[in-house]
Parts: structure tokens; C-alpha cells; sequence
């Protein structure tokens, strides 16, 4: 079975290309050293500073591979190929929330960069599956565990 593609926006890309240099060249190190100073106490099986330390090596390794996964199958939206016609991965787009009769604004990425809280909300999401295609005029409908919440659709820019 293929793997699933991660896309990514530039700035998503380059942030976990960061991040897996610095659990490799730092956070590894880090960890080398307290699992070192650990053993320097004796008895290991009942070392919880030991224990610790494996946990937090384990835990770095995972990460290191699931953002290795990610790079490998990442597929980068090209800022100058994004479409302003419609609304895909890579817009920003500027909505006006029929129900709480406001204005918000959203960047559109793909899942592994979404974070709401700062205004980035994935491709996946109730709201971005209603989201994606629709064109300015438009009219979103998105279904809420309150009901369905309608978006219409103001403006349609590059980030």
C-alpha cells in the first residue's frame, strides 16, 4: 500500500527539517549524556533517572522517524502555483462567520502543519473539507456538534 502523502507548505517543510536536525545533533546528545551519568549511580534496576532518560531516548527515536516518514513523502505546495480562483492548500482566506456575524481569518495547510489556535487549520478538518474549492461569494456549510455553521467566502489570497 502507498504511503499517504504529507503535504507541506515551504515554512512547514523547512520547520520539520529543523526540528529533526535538532533531535539529532542536540536532544540525541543530551540524552547520551544523562543515560551516562545514570549508569555512574550503580544498580539500574531501580534507577528511575535511568529510566527516565531511556523513555525520553525512546521517545526522541520515535519522533526522529515519524519526521524522517514525513520528509520522505512530503509534497510541497509551491506558493506560486496556488490558485487564488478557489480555495486550496496554501490560501488564506477571510470569511465571514454567519453565526457569531464576524470576520475571521484562516490559512489553509495540510494536516502535519495545522494548529487553529494560531489560524492554521488543515485541509482535513470539518471546516477545511468544506472549505477547499469554494470560490469568493461562495457559502460554506460545516457541520458543528451544535448544528451547521455557515462561512461565506470574502477573500481568497496567497499567505
Amino acid at each position: 500500500m502507498a504511503e499517504k502523502k504529507t503535504v507541506l507548505t515551504y515554512d512547514g517543510l523547512k520547520r520539520l527539517e529543523e526540528e529533526l536536525q535538532e533531535l539529532k545533533v542536540v536532544r540525541r546528545k543530551e540524552v547520551a549524556e544523562k543515560i551516562k551519568e545514570a549508569r555512574g549511580q550503580g544498580d539500574l534496576s531501580e534507577n528511575a533517572e535511568y529510566d527516565a532518560a531511556k523513555e525520553e531516548q525512546a521517545e526522541i527515536e520515535a519522533r526522529i522517524v515519524v519526521i524522517e516518514k514525513m520528509l520522505r513523502n512530503a509534497e510541497v505546495i509551491d506558493e506560486e502555483d496556488i490558485n487564488t480562483d478557489h480555495i486550496n492548500i496554501g490560501c488564506k482566506v477571510r470569511l465571514y462567520d454567519e453565526e457569531f456575524e464576524e470576520e475571521v481569518v484562516y490559512f489553509i495547510v495540510g494536516s502535519t502543519e495545522a494548529n487553529p489556535e494560531n489560524g492554521s487549520i488543515s485541509n482535513e478538518s470539518p471546516l477545511g473539507v468544506a472549505l477547499i474549492g469554494k470560490t469568493v461569494g461562495q457559502r460554506a456549510e460545516v457541520e458543528a456538534p451544535d448544528g451547521i455553521v455557515y462561512y461565506k467566502v470574502l477573500e481568497i489570497n496567497r499567505n
